[in-house]
């Protein structure tokens, strides 16, 4: 939280988009797992323990909103869920029939909630629990209408009202979702918004970035701070990224991090940038470290940086890589009380 609020905390924080390992961690059945509020908080409480991150990034899977309003998902074992059935896929007006679920009571958000309220009861006085409401106005829509639609929806135009409903519909959902983590006991939140690399800067403008600047300031504060993230490089949209008044924003190794660490300055905090195949794929934990420390080199100085990995972690990660991670904050991270670092990276 002190670096969230632009203070200079006593080293770097770390987090990590760990809730595949995490399960994968504990044994549980991962179909099983991301379905059950308890199994969900029991695994990111024995990888807590052994791994000591200072954010747990709490979710099931950047499925869980469309799956509540009513897209079909389908949970396996070998990989995250992902939707099958697109709610919105032929007919755009079913939109006027849609209403915002309640996450108290609607699959799988509830079971979220869940677990939100069991870390905060267990070691919410300890660690950062980031509740994570993992998709963007457009990314939420994209999961109702399908991605190409929706991207064609966008691109040609001709059904503005709806498409236009359809977002605002996404905002309302999003906002109330946020505010049900945070009233269990969550210290912040994020969204997923769908980035360039898969819409291009010309539509994130036009059609993400205005609705990620209603739902934002609507639920975010530096009491409970929303992260924006987006996947790819997002060096071209830094900018409108910043203006949205995201306390956070998640960016991977493909954005240019001098430039960020410019864009963020005094503004928000960035947490990244490590590329999570390069900590899967490591021969040695050795060059996690070094990923890490390059990262902390350009991006600690002065504080607003949290190190963690760029996206979300594959479910068989190396334990003795993601140790390399968490370690590298501790070797590498350490503050002067002007911002500067006490080792030289």
């Amino acid at each position: 939280m002190m670096v969230i609020r632009h203070q200079i905390p006593d080293r770097i924080p770390v987090a990590l988009h760990n809730f595949l390992p995490t399960i994968h961690y504990a044994g549980y059945p991962l179909g099983e797992a991301l379905r059950d509020g308890e199994m969900l908080a029991e695994a990111q409480l024995k990888f807590w323990k052994d791994f000591e991150q200072d954010v747990i990034m709490l979710e099931n899977g950047v499925i869980a909103e469309a799956e509540a309003c009513g897209s079909k998902a389908v949970y396996t074992d070998d990989q995250p869920p992902r939707i099958v059935e697109h709610l919105l896929a032929q007919d755009l007006s079913l939109i006027d029939r849609l209403e915002v679920p309640d996450p108290y009571t609607t699959f799988p958000l509830c079971e979220v909630l869940k677990a939100t309220r069991i870390l905060v009861r267990e070691i919410g006085d300890r660690v950062y629990i980031m509740g994570r409401a993992d998709q963007g106005p457009v990314a939420l829509a994209a999961a109702l209408r399908g991605w190409e639609q929706i991207i064609l929806d966008m691109m040609s135009n001709e059904q503005p009202e709806l498409l236009h409903k359809l977002l605002d519909y996404c905002v309302k959902v999003q906002t109330r979702y946020m505010a049900a983590l945070r009233e269990q006991g969550a210290h912040g939140t994020s969204l997923g918004e769908a980035g360039v690399d898969i819409i291009g800067p010309r539509l994130y403008r036009k059609f993400a970035h205005p609705y990620d600047c209603k739902l934002i300031p609507a639920v975010g504060s530096l009491d409970f701070p929303v992260a924006l993230h987006i996947c790819g490089d997002s060096t071209p949209i830094l900018p409108e990224m910043v203006s949205t008044g995201a306390q956070i924003l998640e960016l991977d190794y493909k954005t240019d991090p001098a430039i960020a660490k410019q864009a963020l300055r005094g503004k928000c905090t960035f947490l990244g940038p490590v590329n999570p195949e390069l900590i899967w794929s490591a021969r040695s934990p050795s060059v996690v470290q070094e990923a890490a420390r390059q990262a902390i080199e350009i991006l600690a100085p002065g504080g607003e940086f949290i190190l963690g990995a760029g996206c979300a972690l594959g479910i068989d990660t190396p334990t003795d890589n993601i140790h390399a991670l968490v370690e590298a904050a501790r070797k590498f991270g350490e503050y002067h009380p002007d911002g500067s670092l006490k080792s030289q990276v």
